[in-house]
């Protein structure tokens, strides 16, 4: 059995992915929060002749913020939970098992990573709202204040529902499809991979590219909920956004911003799997 990893690494891998693949994570939000259709590269382009290059890394802090909680959490807990059955198991792991420990600590995480979610919805969303609408948080660290503050501790569960359906299957599409993944590529006699880049690559670009597919519709109403603006102190709830935006636009809005979501977490996904599986590396170097 292989060592235990420390707590922090899934959350370090995450941000360091994120500092890159940032600009195209706003772009999703924002698409997911617009009624009208408008395609990612246009979107890129429109904001950074508006507003210039280093608008595009606008919510950053958020970003970087929501890692350092949601992703430790789910890795850490996964790592545990994991942990814990291959001790019982004699040390192996069934894909049902990988299958429940991935839901469980991502369900777990969407609840500790909810309130930085809210905030990082809130900066990306700002660049397509109009100026009176937008929240203008300085950063992350503001933005939490300025929502306890102004509104309430309630307001860091808005959109706490979807967030949590997100989690758990972002984290067992992810995790158990790159598990699974890059077990088959490691296992097939034809190919004769070694545990190397290029079986990490291909391996995340499959979890990436199911994980956009099977998160979509919970993402969109997510994030529509979380940027949505109160109305005489009260805010609108899932259903009747879902019901509102179905009539408007019909079911596709479920998959809206999927380009450019796939588009940012295929990288995402596979930077994150990298970094990992250095740190991984690095951190089993060092107790040798």
């Amino acid at each position: 059995m292989a060592k235990q990893q420390p707590f922090w690494l899934g959350g370090a891998s995450a941000s360091m992915a994120a500092c890159f693949t940032h600009p195209l994570d706003r772009t999703k939000y924002c698409i997911q929060v617009l009624s009208s259709k408008q395609p990612m590269l246009k979107a890129l382009h429109t904001f950074a002749v508006r507003d210039g290059i280093k608008s595009l890394w606008s919510g950053l802090s958020a970003s970087i913020l929501r890692q350092t909680t949601y992703s430790t959490a789910r890795f850490a807990l996964y790592d545990i939970l994991a942990r814990n059955l291959q001790r019982r198991n004699g040390g192996k792991l069934s894909a049902g098992s990988t299958i429940a420990c991935a839901s469980l600590a991502g369900g777990l995480a969407g609840m500790i990573g909810n309130p930085t979610e809210v905030v990082l919805v809130r900066m990306c969303a700002d660049g397509v709202k109009a100026p009176d609408q937008r929240y203008h948080y300085s950063n992350a660290i503001r933005g939490l204040v300025r929502i306890g503050r102004e509104e309430g501790m309630r307001t860091f569960t808005k959109g706490l529902g979807p967030n949590v359906v997100r989690s758990i299957l972002m984290n067992v599409s992810q995790i158990a499809v790159y598990t699974s993944a890059k077990r088959q590529l490691l296992l097939n006699k034809v190919l004769k991979l070694s545990d190397g880049v290029p079986v990490h690559i291909a391996a995340s670009l499959a979890a990436g590219t199911i994980a956009t597919t099977v998160c979509a519709p919970a993402d969109v109403l997510k994030s529509r909920l979380q940027s949505a603006a109160s109305v005489n102190g009260k805010a609108p709830g899932l259903v009747r956004i879902f019901v509102t935006s179905l009539k408007n636009e019909g079911p596709g809005f479920l998959m809206k911003g999927w380009t450019p979501a796939w588009l940012r977490l295929a990288p995402n996904t596979i930077l994150m799997f990298l970094f990992m599986e250095q740190l991984q590396r690095l951190v089993a170097a060092k107790t040798l």
